[in-house]
């Protein structure tokens, strides 16, 4: 049996509303938990009751730790804006990089024959294009190492004939 919808608005009758407060804080410190402890995740929860009385938990090491580390991460945006020209212009290009990074490994994944079923069908005659140009760049370079093997070959005959007659 599921239990019934709680409308949520304020417990207007004082005693329920902390006995309601205590029983929820409980709960919530129950689920900070078991999130840290399921998923090994860095949990902090900070909760002030209405009378002012601080409860917290955390799973790290302690929790002025945490709160320096998500200081970094938040905030770290905003100081990076502030930062200086040559800084902002290294990140600008380095995500140009990662964006050039990106499409040459979709396209690798095209070339492989993966994801595929995204493509329209203006590219997938370019990218039949692009196989058979590469196709036949693979069968020119082959054709080009076994006329080289043949010749070394041939060579080795005529050296070896030469030795044999000598």
């Amino acid at each position: 049996m599921g239990r019934g919808r709680v409308e949520l608005k304020r417990i207007e009758n004082k005693i329920n509303r902390q006995v309601t407060f205590s029983k929820r804080r409980n709960g919530l410190l129950k689920k900070a938990y078991e999130l840290s402890v399921l998923c090994d995740a860095e949990v902090a929860l900070i909760i002030f009751s209405s009378g002012g009385k601080l409860y917290e938990f955390c799973s790290g090491p302690s929790m002025s730790k945490t709160l320096e580390r998500y200081q970094r991460c938040s905030y770290g945006t905003m100081e990076f804006n502030q930062q200086d020209p040559d800084a902002q212009s290294s990140y600008q290009e380095y995500l140009k990089l990662k964006a050039k990074v990106d499409i040459l490994q979709q396209s690798q994944r095209h070339y492989l024959g993966e994801e595929l079923e995204r493509l329209g069908s203006k590219d997938l005659d370019q990218l039949e294009r692009q196989m058979d140009l590469a196709l036949r760049q693979v069968r020119l370079t082959k054709t080009k190492h076994m006329l080289d093997q043949l010749t070394d070959l041939q060579q080795k005959v005529i050296s070896y004939k030469y030795v044999k007659h000598k």
